[in-house]
């Protein structure tokens, strides 16, 4: 019987926070080229292979191997502040920065405009823009 009430209670809570925006569901739907950037940026500084072989567009599919060991031989690699928003048909703007650790100094490096195609339905990472 408590096992039933607190499931009722979690499912209520969360319904209620959905219902009053604490969800991020509705976003991708809003600038999926935003978020196929921001996934992808995730991915790179973690050294997720498959979400960047995915995430990337078919143009850029002979840098692959740079991409996926970009972040390789640092440590403490991460995403700080990133927000990402669609800046016209093809490109994506981020603010934020990834900060890695080159030996013992700290690094930023500044997120800036990227490339996004859609292909096949679903928008990828295709480079800086310029």
């Amino acid at each position: 019987m408590k096992k039933w009430f607190i499931a009722c209670l979690l499912v209520a809570t969360l319904t209620l926070l959905i219902a009053c925006g604490g969800s991020n569901a509705g976003d991708s739907d809003a600038d999926p080229a935003a978020r196929a950037v921001e996934a992808y940026l995730t991915a790179k500084v973690s050294g997720d292979a498959d979400a960047i072989r995915a995430g990337l567009c078919s143009e850029m599919e002979s840098v692959l191997e740079r991409e996926l060991h970009t972040f390789e031989t640092v440590s403490g690699a991460h995403l700080e502040d990133m927000a990402c928003a669609s800046d016209g048909a093809d490109v994506v703007r981020c603010t934020g920065q990834i900060v890695a650790l080159y030996g013992t100094e700290e690094t930023t490096f500044p997120l800036g405009a990227y490339r996004v195609v859609e292909e096949d339905g679903v928008y990828r990472w295709c480079g800086e823009a310029e």
